[in-house]
């Protein structure tokens, strides 16, 4: 199984430099007196289409021979891949074909269709995501663009870390949050080159421990789509990812569904900024009992900032 190497990632952060935005590292003196570490933030929720997945889609739509960029692409995704890869699609004026479940957060289906996205909807689960992009495949000939399951995906993802331990040179620690395992496999092929003693640890909500579980026994155990409220962190392994993840990452993991409401409303409150649930697996997990960042130097990724606001505000309202 191939998998990026660190040159990869390097070559991916000049394609996409002219794209996206090198998002800020935070930090928050209260939250690190809470916690009894230093905390470093990094902030894709920053980042173009509000989610570190437009790195990926950049790297890999600016990838494409102009022959297979003609025909467009096409991805399955509950979100944020899926605004990021039509965002991306409408930079170089392509076609973007996007399957979405049929739960998919409704604020993340309008910013598909801001994006000028061709949205098919199918039910919730990884066949029907599949079966349902491979019809839309034989009728356009459009270029499959994987979540996760992309060499190129990854090496996008990667240029995040390399951003992080740019900024932060002597991290002890890294939390990353899980699901597919794209922007951990990145993080992890970076921070092993820059910094081969640092700690890797991927994040996944106790409702949807399908990596644990899978690392755990030595093979994948499918996600069957758990109700966490992280719906960004409700998706499989794939091969690629879970061979990187059983060689390079130390640790998964894992927060309470409590604590990720915990954690948006601590970063809400002390640092001011919108962060969505699947963002904050790092800091819940931190809350729900993890000690092992108790005086380090530990990276969070906050992955990203699209949260449901008009649920939001209903519930505050009512």
């Amino acid at each position: 199984m191939s998998r990026p190497t660190f040159q990869d990632i390097l070559e991916a952060y000049e394609r996409i430099r002219p794209y996206a935005h090198n998002t800020p590292v935070m930090t928050s003196s209260a939250l690190n007196a809470l916690f009894g570490s230093k905390l470093y933030f990094k902030c894709e929720n920053f980042q173009r289409a509000g989610a570190f997945k437009f790195r990926g889609a950049t790297n890999t739509v600016f990838s494409l021979s102009g022959e297979e960029a003609a025909k467009g692409v096409v991805t399955h995704s509950s979100g944020n891949h899926a605004g990021a890869l039509a965002l991306a699609a409408s930079m170089r004026n392509i076609p973007a074909y996007i399957v979405m479940p049929s739960n998919a957060p409704p604020v993340k289906i309008e910013a598909v269709k801001g994006y000028g996205g061709r949205i098919t909807f199918c039910e919730p689960s990884l066949p029907s995501r599949e079966s349902t992009a491979q019809k839309v495949i034989e009728r356009t000939g459009a270029a499959l663009v994987h979540p996760y399951d992309d060499d190129r995906i990854l090496a996008g993802q990667g240029s995040c870390a390399l951003e992080l331990l740019k900024d932060v040179e002597d991290l002890d620690m890294l939390l990353v949050p899980l699901g597919g395992g794209g922007l951990l496999c990145g993080s992890a092929i970076t921070a092993r080159k820059l910094n081969p003693s640092i700690t890797i640890i991927g994040v996944e909500p106790e409702l949807a421990d399908d990596a644990k579980r899978s690392i755990e026994a030595g093979g994948i155990i499918p996600s069957d789509y758990p109700d966490t409220i992280a719906d960004g962190l409700r998706t499989s392994l794939s091969e690629r990812t879970f061979s990187i993840i059983q060689d390079l990452v130390d640790d998964i993991i894992l927060a309470s569904e409590e604590a990720i409401v915990g954690a948006m409303r601590l970063i809400f409150e002390r640092m001011k900024i919108v962060v969505e649930p699947s963002a904050v697996v790092p800091l819940a997990a931190m809350l729900s009992g993890f000690e092992g960042a108790k005086g380090r130097k530990a990276g969070l990724i906050l992955s990203g900032g699209n949260v449901e606001m008009g649920a939001f505000f209903e519930q505050i309202l009512s």
